[in-house]
């Protein structure tokens, strides 16, 4: 179970928002809106937030810009993970994902089975790191986005979170994760 030590320093990230959805805009953007409250309450910060169409090439082109940027170390895109036609947000990210992040979208499917039983086996979420950015996928609804980031995410962007977290990977400057060996260069937190 992870935990955060009292004594730890809190490390804010800079964190960017896409809803992908062929009807919503910002006067609609519930799940949008929680995401940046969640966030912000958190005390990360909000780089960007867009919304794109259900588009896998407009998807892709602003995550990938995204992730071509210093200021931007966390990307999350809720929308688009369901198996209708139009839902390609998982075939627009998973090319772009040096490492894919397996357990996310098994944890995610773990703790949303408590709420809505089967119907979890239709959600795609999927995450992944790319150019030392993390990237996070879920439903647009508000309760999925509320479940992904209070369950999963926040706990994995926070630098305190023992004994690991994605903060490290992110930023040089965080405390590496623990673990039998005390890393000491990125490249040893990656190996952990």
């Amino acid at each position: 179970m992870s935990h955060v030590p009292v004594d730890a320093l809190f490390t804010p990230l800079g964190i960017a928002v896409l809803t992908v959805s062929d009807t919503r805009g910002f006067d609609e953007d519930g799940s949008g809106d929680l995401l940046v409250e969640h966030l912000s309450e958190s005390g990360h910060s909000l780089v960007e937030r867009r919304i794109v169409s259900d588009d896998i090439y407009q998807v892709r082109a602003v995550v990938s810009e995204w992730i071509a940027r210093t200021d931007v170390h966390a990307i999350l895109v809720n929308g688009g993970t369901g198996f209708t036609s139009r839902d390609t947000t998982p075939e627009a990210l998973i090319p772009l994902f040096d490492k894919a992040i397996e357990g996310y979208g098994e944890l995610f499917r773990h703790y949303s089975l408590k709420t809505i039983g089967t119907a979890t086996i239709q959600s795609r979420a999927v995450a992944g790191v790319a150019n030392r950015t993390m990237i996070f996928a879920m439903p647009g609804s508000p309760k999925a986005c509320a479940l992904a980031w209070d369950r999963i995410i926040a706990l994995q962007l926070d630098s305190r979170t023992r004994p690991c977290n994605f903060a490290a990977m992110v930023l040089p400057s965080a405390t590496p994760c623990s673990g039998r060996h005390t890393a000491t260069s990125s490249n040893e937190v990656e190996r952990l």
